[in-house]
């Protein structure tokens, strides 16, 4: 039974698209923690700008936002082939996988740390080895709640718009439904995270909330624009790995699938 697993090149397509999908998930929750300076980044001056009446703006971002494209191009490229039920079976497993991760994460945290480890990397400008460790794995227990809401919400829209889209435009037009799922997915991805976590946890301000959110957004806008082109080439690989007999009655079940859940 196993070797037949292995041999069949769809579920082997779908294990390899699935594990970049989880991948990089749990890796965008784990490392999201750091905020950094996109313009200092690229050596650019901040931009200091104003925006609903708040000032001071800037594109400080989570770099949990580095790995995230390639969340949203496998959730496009597994909706394409698998349908929208590939795609739901996929979303809520990795956010019972994340969920997992942070209850690890949690137990870890809480462990007596050796009193040697503790200070063991003072000479490295870190004198309490089990505070840092605390502060940068626990500091997502705060969010978890916000980002796996927004996380299944955000998949969810993806592969409901990605369904709404191929139904009016056949396999024509790859571009179109997924750079626009992932508008969409993305916008109500960063509006319900910035909204359950910087309004209702921590009280910022209706209209500080909505600009942080426009910010992020912004960004998350121009790399789903410029990651359009990988799509294609992520069709043309899967095209030449499966066959394109192959390829097209997957497409075709997968339609069915998604008319007539």
């Amino acid at each position: 039974m196993i070797h037949n697993i292995i041999r069949d090149k769809p579920t082997r397509l779908y294990i390899f698209l699935a594990g970049f999908f989880i991948t990089n998930a749990i890796l965008a929750e784990i490392i999201g923690v750091k905020i950094f300076s996109l313009e200092a980044t690229l050596g650019l001056p901040k931009f200091n700008f104003t925006l609903l009446g708040e000032s001071g703006l800037s594109f400080d971002l989570t770099v949990g936002i580095l790995p995230w494209p390639v969340v949203f191009i496998m959730t496009d490229t597994i909706n394409e082939y698998y349908g929208v039920k590939g795609v739901r079976l996929l979303s809520v497993l990795t956010a019972g996988l994340i969920a997992f991760v942070f209850v690890v994460f949690y137990l870890a945290i809480h462990t007596v740390p050796a009193e040697w480890w503790r200070s063991s990397q003072t000479a490295h400008g870190v004198p309490d080895m089990q505070a840092a460790f605390a502060q940068i794995a626990g500091q997502g227990m705060n969010i978890i709640f916000a980002s796996l809401t927004a996380f299944l919400v955000g998949q969810l829209t993806d592969a409901g718009i990605f369904r709404q889209i191929k139904k009016i435009t056949g396999e024509n037009k790859i571009w179109m439904r997924a750079t626009i799922s992932t508008l969409f997915s993305q916008l109500i991805d960063t509006v319900v995270v910035s909204y359950i976590y910087l309004y209702f946890s921590l009280g910022f301000s209706f209209p500080r909330v909505t600009a942080i959110a426009l910010v992020g957004y912004t960004y998350k806008f121009a790399v789903a624009i410029l990651c359009t082109p990988l799509i294609y080439l992520i069709h043309g690989w899967i095209e030449r790995y499966l066959g394109k007999d192959q390829a097209a009655s997957m497409k075709e079940a997968a339609m069915h699938m998604q008319i007539n859940r």
